[in-house]
């Protein structure tokens, strides 16, 4: 006999992912529960907020050996009550940027190690402080200490930064935003090793988004001199040199207000590579004398973009994922978030665009 692979019987906790496949092929799989499909993929991604027992039928289309096969779940409540707040961070990789070395403070012989513990110490749990990712590209990847259940029509999770308006009048002022992307935990590992889907907002159509970008940045030699603009208040207009695969290249520069290295000190790495989508510049300076900068916040979808008490356009709604090509595609639960620097633009004295981050929560957890 060959064992179809799944059980009869399954118990779990509830915003838990159970990941079931069927070792029968099969010219096409139809998973049912309540009399409604619940998928057609072969295997099936299964997490519930509700407890609760749930009835599930699985049918194997196939012309010579076709299947049908009934079995249940039962969901129970959480032994240890959940949080609804980061509980691990599983990766810090930032771009070079003005604050970084600093949003954690890196001190002499940190490692990658202990760079992350500084990070989770920033933003799990109730915590607030701010972590920098740098310039375009560098980003945080974050989980909770459950699957964020995919609520139809709902927000399922927010994310804080320390953006804010110029005035009450205007939504203009600081907006630096971040590109959200999330990842289920299917290969049941517990490392965000599996594909990473884009959350897309507002600027997602837009024309000038470049989807697949991809750049460079690289360690300053240590033989380098730097080229002041007293001008625009910088130190170096040719500090960390960049190139990207649209052949465009130029420079980070550095200016007086942050001495530190901008490149993460803790690596040994003479470049960084970032590939993701590229939002549009949204920084735009109305005099045209440098003395003034302004960003422009992107309507919704993004990370550091809009004030934290502005709450429903600091939310994300997992049905917003979409494929690489841009499909549409369901997740039904979420293990983890990854957000990364999404504008690529210098606004002068006031250096680089980077998204900061201080929190993050789970609005289906109270």
């Amino acid at each position: 006999m060959v064992n179809l692979g799944i059980d009869d019987t399954y118990a779990i906790e509830r915003m838990h992912t159970l990941i079931l496949h069927p070792e029968f092929p099969g010219e096409a799989y139809v998973w049912r529960m309540d009399d409604s499909i619940i998928s057609t993929e072969r295997d099936l991604i299964f997490c519930q907020a509700d407890t609760g027992t749930y009835e599930i039928q699985l049918e194997i289309v196939d012309k010579q050996n076709p299947v049908k096969h009934q079995f249940k779940v039962v969901v129970w409540e959480e032994q240890v009550a959940y949080s609804p707040y980061i509980s691990r961070v599983l990766e810090y990789n930032p771009a070079p940027g003005q604050f970084i070395n600093t949003m954690p403070q890196y001190e002499e012989g940190d490692t990658y190690a202990t760079m992350l513990q500084k990070v989770e110490a920033s933003i799990a749990g109730t915590n607030r402080s701010l972590i920098s990712l740098g310039a375009w590209g560098g980003y945080v990847t974050f989980a909770f200490d459950h699957s964020v259940v995919n609520s139809p029509k709902q927000a399922d999770f927010l994310i804080e930064g320390n953006s804010f308006y110029a005035s009450t009048t205007s939504k203009g002022g600081s907006s630096e935003p971040g590109i959200v992307t999330v990842s289920i935990d299917v290969n049941q590992n517990g490392l965000p090793d599996d594909p990473f889907y884009q959350l897309a907002g507002s600027e997602y159509a837009n024309p000038n988004t470049l989807h697949h970008y991809s750049l460079t940045y690289y360690r300053t030699p240590a033989n380098h001199t730097p080229q002041p603009d007293k001008k625009n208040s910088l130190t170096d207009s040719t500090y960390v040199r960049w190139t990207d695969n649209q052949n465009q290249a130029g420079y980070l520069h550095k200016n007086t207000f942050h001495t530190q290295e901008y490149f993460p000190q803790w690596l040994a790495d003479s470049a960084l590579t970032f590939v993701g989508s590229r939002l549009p510049n949204n920084a735009y300076d109305p005099n045209g004398k440098g003395a003034y900068w302004i960003q422009q916040p992107f309507e919704y979808g993004y990370a550091d973009c809009h004030p934290n008490d502005s709450i429903a356009r600091c939310s994300f709604d997992i049905d917003w994922a979409v494929t690489d090509e841009g499909k549409p595609i369901y997740l039904p639960c979420v293990d983890f978030v990854r957000v990364y620097t999404g504008v690529f633009q210098q606004c002068g004295w006031t250096g680089e665009i980077s998204t900061e981050i201080s929190h993050a929560r789970d609005l289906h957890v109270e």
